[in-house]
């Protein structure tokens, strides 16, 4: 009878080496700074910093400037929107081949055609994940300036960068969701000689449906805050009020369109929390 061999007890430095680097990592990141948290708390700085707030009071209540912060208010509502309604349709049109073969494949040995397909659908895949990488891995920010150039100042090339970014976003987390599905479903309908696709389509796609229904409502929420900071490189909407207040030094303006953005931003918090609650989803 062999004797029971016991293991070596790791080191305490083994066991906690992710948390030792993940420490050295957030020291090195604070200390490429140029400065530090104490200097917001110096007296010099924090005068400087009532100085400049004290010039937002009063808050300009001008009619026609209203008017106009109304409209930008609309207008960035507007570019959220659409943003959100092109990337959505990006991702459901990669949906399919952004799958893994993993999935599409389950329950299909029989067919003749598996391997081929496979490398196929193997190649879709390739390309539809680098594709939707590079669409994610650009900023809207930076996007909104190549559309600007692209179609001229204002609103349709804020939408452009919310859609395109958004859509390699909601292209990965849909293409997750999807990954995650019970695979048993698949099976019983690829059994009776359905095509693998019918099987996505009937037994895939609606387990997953109320997840993807809650991932579009959250990035409409994350869209309207950057269709407001996108105007700043002349994409339209508030941002592009606050930008021309900023560069005047009204500040009173750049109050009044802070608080539109206060009020929008939170009304579509509202409204998105609203819309899951009554088709019962949640992230």
């Amino acid at each position: 009878m062999n004797p029971k061999i016991i293991p070596p007890r790791p080191s305490p430095i083994q066991k906690n080496f992710s948390l030792i680097l993940i420490s050295v990592f957030v020291f090195w990141s604070f200390s490429i700074g140029d400065g530090s948290f104490l200097d917001l708390f110096y007296a010099k700085n924090l005068d400087q910093i009532k100085t400049y707030i004290s010039k937002f009071w009063p808050i300009d209540l001008q009619r026609s400037f209203l008017s106009l912060t109304v409209f930008a208010a609309l207008e960035t509502l507007a570019i959220s929107i659409a943003g959100t309604v092109i990337s959505i349709f990006i991702a459901i049109f990669t949906l399919y081949t952004s799958t893994s073969t993993k999935v599409l494949n389950t329950g299909g040995e029989w067919e003749t055609s598996y391997h081929k397909d496979n490398l196929l659908q193997a190649s879709a895949l390739f390309m539809t994940k680098a594709i939707l990488n590079f669409f994610r891995t650009i900023p809207e920010i930076i996007w909104a300036v190549i559309f600007v150039f692209a179609t001229g100042l204002g609103p349709f090339a804020g939408v452009l960068a919310i859609g395109v970014h958004n859509a390699g976003v909601l292209g990965k987390l849909f293409s997750e969701t999807i990954e995650n599905v019970k695979l048993q479903p698949i099976e019983s309908i690829r059994a009776s000689g359905s095509k693998k696709s019918l099987a996505f389509l009937y037994a895939a796609l609606p387990q997953a449906f109320p997840q993807l229904i809650a991932y579009c409502l959250y990035r409409w929420e994350v869209n309207i805050r950057t269709a407001a900071i996108l105007g700043l490189v002349g994409a339209g909407g508030l941002g592009q009020q606050v930008h021309i207040a900023i560069s005047l030094f009204l500040e009173s303006r750049v109050a009044t369109l802070t608080l539109a953005i206060f009020f929008l931003v939170n009304c579509v918090d509202f409204l998105s929390s609203w819309i899951r609650k009554k088709l019962d989803v949640n992230l």
